[in-house]
């Protein structure tokens, strides 16, 4: 098998020499003062030349004007095929055009947005085609008509997603717990193949309340973080209201049949 050659096309002089002509088709196209110095030339093809000149426009620095020209076989005279203004090496640049599918990020959603999901979703098969027999989703998906359900590449994704992320086991929320979610009472588990991984978190007063946790996940709530001892309750005083005790009278404790003398006055502050 015999390889391919490229063949060089060869320059053609007269295309080589149309500098000014290139000039004054950049100089129509451009505005005044804006064509610079010549930069050089390139050849494209047989009898085709492209002409660079500098843009001296400050909104486009490092950018060039390309002139192609070109001569018709056994024609002597050179024309102007094509004027364009084309970035050089060290011209500013906008960023590549990201489709909005992947500019898309977790949160970016709100309310009335719409995301549609494509027909041919890797993260999504057929609901007849779950393979998964410990999912017990399945049974029922046919009688609610869902069309589509996890296939097994969105499931590895949406597992390394939550193992990796805040509600994973590398969180300093998690190095910081007591214990794991899986010893944890208010440890809710996933149905299905997800069900020896993750839970829901059914505790108010956790972080994550209501949200997908791993089982090695953990934080400060756990419901065996701290056993509070039991509050004992004080007994009632004992009041004993049937017996008395004697006590010794005083001898210099006042009489208490009489302790005014009878011949002494004492005013009362009334009439």
């Amino acid at each position: 098998m015999s390889r391919t050659r490229s063949r060089t096309p060869a320059l053609d002089q007269a295309c080589v020499d149309a500098v000014e002509l290139a000039r004054v088709a950049a100089q129509q196209i451009a505005r005044p003062g804006e064509v610079g110095e010549h930069l050089g030339y390139e050849g494209e093809g047989d009898r085709v030349v492209t002409h660079y000149f500098a843009c001296l426009d400050r909104a486009y620095r490092g950018w060039r004007w390309a002139v192609t020209v070109a001569r018709a076989s056994r024609a002597r005279h050179v024309t102007v095929s094509e004027t364009v203004l084309l970035p050089g090496a060290e011209a500013l640049m906008p960023p590549a055009w990201v489709p909005w599918s992947e500019r898309l990020r977790p949160g970016d959603l709100g309310v009335g947005d719409l995301l549609p999901t494509s027909a041919d979703d890797d993260r999504l098969a057929p609901g007849f085609s779950s393979d998964d027999d410990t999912d017990h989703q399945m049974f029922f998906e046919y009688g609610l008509g869902r069309a589509r359900v996890l296939s097994p590449l969105g499931r590895d994704q949406a597992v390394r997603r939550w193992h990796s992320g805040e509600s994973g086991p590398h969180s300093p929320l998690a190095h910081a717990a007591p214990a794991q979610c899986s010893t944890c009472g208010f440890y809710w588990p996933l149905a299905g193949a997800l069900r020896m991984g993750f839970g829901v978190c059914a505790n108010e007063y956790a972080p994550d309340d209501g949200k997908v946790v791993a089982a090695d996940h953990g934080c400060g709530a756990h419901s065996e973080a701290a056993v509070m001892p039991p509050t004992l309750e004080q007994p009632p005083p004992i009041l004993d209201d049937l017996g008395y005790d004697l006590m010794e009278a005083d001898d210099e404790a006042t009489d208490l049949t009489g302790s005014v003398e009878e011949d002494v006055s004492e005013p009362f502050g009334h009439s």
